[in-house]
């Protein structure tokens, strides 16, 4: 691993070079994919559109989601018809958001040289809104742990980037819990000991629990050539990763590291690419009796894909899988 802000802002370099090759490549609004294609049998149907530049996401409990709004700077709720409802307005490019009980934790100032950001709490009950963090650098991925914690990840050039750690009933805060390069998506293993994580190096990394300071490598270049965002795990082992820059979603196997991508094309549409403008994130989620996933993109879209027979998607997410 990457140790030091000079070797951190070098990976942030390297991926800004990365990007600007693929978008050069990439002329249009076709939106092209380096991994295998395994779409065959995927359903895929809108929830709601129109609705800017969706971010993140997370299940409400009742079949429909909080969101948010990157460039829009919005916390939203979509429910279970489609209806969306902005319930705090005026943030400043939110991003990961995460649902525990009555509250709704977010973060804002995602970016890689934005001013600092913040994690905050909205109170469903009363719509009250709580600053619990300030001075984040660049945050972007939130994770509800099973004891009640927070990790979040950072991407911003202002200092030292991975992932803290928060614990909001002592409001006991580790900014550098796991240090890695500058970090984005995040997700919890099957096991209930780990985290998957995903880098501006374009790698995906697991990371116990007990051990953070010795990630392991899951994938990359070769298997994933992609600017990896947010993502979720089933308890079979399978991660579903969200491709900010190709507009796709991946299905990769954590123990070879084999990718496949289920879906392309979820970008921004028109006639020229201004990548980042991809697929920001995915989570799992009660479909009837069944489960499905869950995709935001920055053209705006919360879809639902629902997958082929055999495919078993109940989320490594304990809470999630009653």
């Amino acid at each position: 691993m990457a140790t030091g802000i000079g070797s951190r802002t070098r990976a942030a370099l390297l991926t800004a070079a990365v990007v600007a090759g693929v978008a050069a490549a990439m002329p249009t609004a076709r939106a092209e994919t380096f991994a295998a294609t395994c779409s065959d049998g995927w359903e895929v149907s809108t929830v709601v559109e129109g609705v800017g530049n969706l971010e993140n996401l997370d299940s409400d409990g009742n079949g429909g989601f909080y969101v948010t709004g990157l460039m829009d700077g919005y916390l939203a709720h979509v429910d279970r018809t489609g209806r969306m409802e902005k319930l705090v307005t005026d943030l400043h490019r939110p991003a990961g958001v995460r649902v525990a009980g009555r509250y709704v934790y977010f973060l804002t100032g995602d970016g890689l040289s934005e001013p600092p950001g913040t994690l905050q709490r909205y109170d469903i009950e009363t719509g009250a809104v709580r600053i619990l963090l300030t001075g984040l650098n660049g945050p972007n991925g939130l994770l509800l742990l099973p004891d009640g914690s927070l990790l979040f990840t950072t991407i911003g050039l202002a200092g030292p980037n991975g992932i803290s750690r928060y614990w909001p009933e002592t409001n006991e805060y580790e900014r550098d819990w796991s240090s890695l390069p500058p970090a984005n998506g995040i997700a919890l293993a099957a096991d209930g000991e780990s985290v998957y994580v995903d880098t501006m190096t374009l790698q995906i990394l697991r990371v116990r629990l007990a051990d953070p300071a010795h990630p392991t490598l899951v994938s990359g270049i070769p298997e994933l050539i992609a600017l990896p965002d947010d993502m979720e795990a089933t308890r079979a082992g399978t991660l579903f990763v969200a491709d900010h820059l190709l507009g796709a979603v991946y299905q990769v196997d954590t123990a070879t590291g084999a990718t496949c991508a289920i879906i392309t094309g979820l970008i921004k549409p028109g006639p020229f690419r201004n990548p980042p403008d991809g697929a920001t994130s995915v989570r799992i989620d009660r479909d009837g009796d069944s489960w499905a996933l869950f995709v935001t993109s920055m053209d705006g879209t919360l879809r639902r894909l629902r997958p082929p027979a055999g495919v078993d998607l109940t989320p490594a997410t304990p809470r999630r899988a009653g």
